[in-house]
């Protein structure tokens, strides 16, 4: 129980800042625009799930799969760094929309155009950026070296804590518009803004940090 609840608490406290579920959630919600509550909660659903599985196959096969392809976690760093980076550079640049005079379909087009994009861009790096990737590698491997029991507690702990943050991320991505229906636009498009410059300053951290890792590598050898 004592591996469990460590691992629960690192792993919920690590990924919390990581996932922001509310701050994604506007991010979530520029990208949908005008839509009903139902092709929201659709998508929201799908993204939680999507966000789950996602986390808990790079919790159990991340570092493997990094030693497979021979990538270090400096260099995915600064790969995932820049893609996020330009995320949020692109956003912060958008246009604000004109209002529409009628919402999504849910049924149409459009909504197959967003579900195409559940795990990409929505999932990943929205939701689950590089960042939840280095620290779900990097937690595996400290809950891989304790033992059969131990080990086992200690994944359970990461998972339930990955479980606990989609759930968060399907209320606030479900419920966004509900969330800022109060908010003018011209004040949900500042905050919009505001939460692009937090991607694209969080996507340059996790580059420079990749890239003082190669630095440190490079001078040791």
């Amino acid at each position: 129980m004592g591996e469990f609840s460590k691992f629960f608490g690192l792993s919920f406290s690590a990924l919390l800042p990581l996932v922001n579920p509310l701050g994604s959630a506007l991010v979530f919600l520029g990208l949908v625009g005008s839509a009903p509550p139902v092709v929201y909660r659709t998508l929201a659903r799908k993204i939680a799930i999507s966000t789950t599985l996602f986390l808990v196959a790079i919790e159990l096969i991340g570092t493997a799969m990094l030693k497979f392809f021979g990538i270090s976690l400096p260099v995915m760093q600064v790969s995932g760094g820049l893609v996020l980076a330009a995320m949020g550079w692109s956003l912060l640049n958008q246009e604000e929309p004109e209002p529409k005079g009628e919402p999504i379909d849910a049924g149409g087009a459009a909504l197959g155009s967003l579900e195409r994009k559940i795990f990409y861009p929505f999932t990943f790096p929205i939701t689950a950026g590089p960042g939840c990737i280095v620290v779900m590698v990097t937690l595996s491997a400290h809950a891989s070296v304790r033992g059969l029991l131990p080990d086992i507690t200690a994944h359970a702990g990461i998972v339930l804590a990955v479980v606990l943050l989609s759930i968060a991320v399907y209320f606030c991505y479900g419920y966004a518009p509900v969330i800022t229906a109060h908010v003018s636009p011209q004040t949900a498009h500042g905050i919009l803004r505001v939460i692009a410059f937090v991607l694209l300053c969080i996507g340059v951290q996790i580059t420079w940090n990749g890239v003082e890792a190669m630095l440190k590598i490079a001078l040791r050898s």
